[in-house]
């Protein structure tokens, strides 16, 4: 990692946290600065006094990943959703939910290594990488095309048939509306 300070104009002090009621605080803060002035400056928070600006920016950047996680969980799989009333029953969602998350993106890492994974994309916005929703989808369709519920009907059916080409779109349209 490049020494953020070569980066960015670093700023810490040490204030008091005051909150009603409570004792004060210390609070070991870090201002970063774009020097670019291309992103807004931001505060950074830490209690722990000994704890050096560098480190307290890296641990920013290595939180950002959870955060990130996070975030594709509660969007994509209902966490923090749930209507469950008992504590056990809120207390085992959340990390079947996580695992969940967890078995997703390796599926998805699996299954992209076979085929490389088909990413959306829009006019406005467009993606480098393939997303938490184009992994969901990627597994939904593997998941469906492998399933019996989603076969097509046998020759001797006197329906008139679907072209596979017609299933692979609607089954590729369900895969990203599900």
């Amino acid at each position: 990692m490049t020494a953020p300070s070569a980066l960015w104009n670093c700023l810490p002090q040490t204030v008091l946290w005051y909150h009603h009621g409570k004792p004060p605080v210390p609070i070991r803060w870090v201002l970063v600065r774009d020097p670019d002035a291309e992103l807004d400056a931001q505060a950074l928070l830490c209690t722990d006094q000994s704890v050096n600006p560098i480190q307290i920016l890296q641990w920013f950047v290595l939180r950002w990943q959870l955060e990130a996680t996070y975030q594709e969980v509660r969007a994509h799989l209902g966490v923090e959703t749930q209507r469950q009333w008992s504590d056990r029953a809120i207390g085992r969602t959340a990390p079947i939910l996580m695992g969940l998350f967890s078995w997703i993106a390796l599926a998805a890492h699996t299954l992209q290594q076979e085929s490389s994974i088909t990413q959306r994309t829009a006019a406005w916005y467009d993606k480098p990488s393939p997303t938490f929703v184009d992994a969901i989808a990627l597994v939904r369709r593997h998941l469906w095309l492998a399933s019996r519920s989603f076969a097509m009907s046998t020759p001797d059916d006197d329906r008139e048939k679907q072209t596979l080409d017609l299933y692979a779109r609607l089954i590729d349209s369900l895969a990203y509306a599900a």
